[in-house]
């Protein structure tokens, strides 16, 4: 199961572009504070212990080009902004338990079996003991067909993880495509002021 916060277009398209391509990280945890509401519709939040909180991982080498990665930004606002649940305690954010093994092409542009090809045995849980017995949910910028969500839970359930659910910033599919070609509804700059 997976949840998303919103459409892939406009302001939130705006946004997640800023974060990503142009190093705007303080916009990470404040998005990723966006992700709360969905959180509650989600998870039951009386349950103890609450779900850890894995951020997709990207290969070292993308992250070290791109300084950080989104999704753990996105996770670590998501979780100051998560209600704790009955025993006191919130959901931690486990941004180390997963890897990906392997350098991958960009999702886009790939067809939805070219997706799933694309990643198929790219991530692998480092350290199982973390997510052995737990509820987790993956934590992702944008979700199109699902293909990524779903070969990091592959290999979160191979672990052990009890549940795995997944839950991003917006939901981008042919019902709701990526407008490439379509200017953003606001400027960067607006962007940029309205998280201030």
């Amino acid at each position: 199961m997976a949840r998303s916060y919103g459409v892939y277009g406009g302001r939130l398209r705006a946004a997640i572009l800023q974060l990503k391509f142009r190093r705007r990280e303080r916009l990470g945890k404040k998005l990723g504070g966006l992700l709360a509401p969905t959180w509650t519709s989600l998870i039951d939040t009386e349950v103890a212990p609450p779900p850890i909180v894995v951020p997709v991982p990207l290969h070292r080498s993308r992250q070290r080009d791109r300084g950080f990665n989104q999704a753990e930004l996105l996770a670590h606002g998501l979780c100051a902004n998560v209600v704790k649940a009955r025993d006191g305690k919130s959901p931690r954010v486990e941004a180390h338990c997963v890897e990906r093994i392997r350098a991958t092409e960009s999702q886009t542009g790939l067809s939805v079996e070219q997706r799933r090809e694309n990643v198929r045995g790219v991530f692998s849980v480092v350290r199982p003991e973390r997510v052995r017995g737990r509820e987790v949910v993956l934590v992702d910028d944008v979700m199109t067909t699902g293909a990524t969500l779903s070969a990091c839970a592959a290999a979160l359930k191979k672990a052990g993880a009890s549940r795995v659910l997944g839950l991003t910033l917006a939901r981008a599919t042919p019902q709701f495509p990526d407008p490439d070609f379509a200017e953003p509804a606001q400027a960067i700059d607006d962007v940029e002021r309205e998280w201030r």
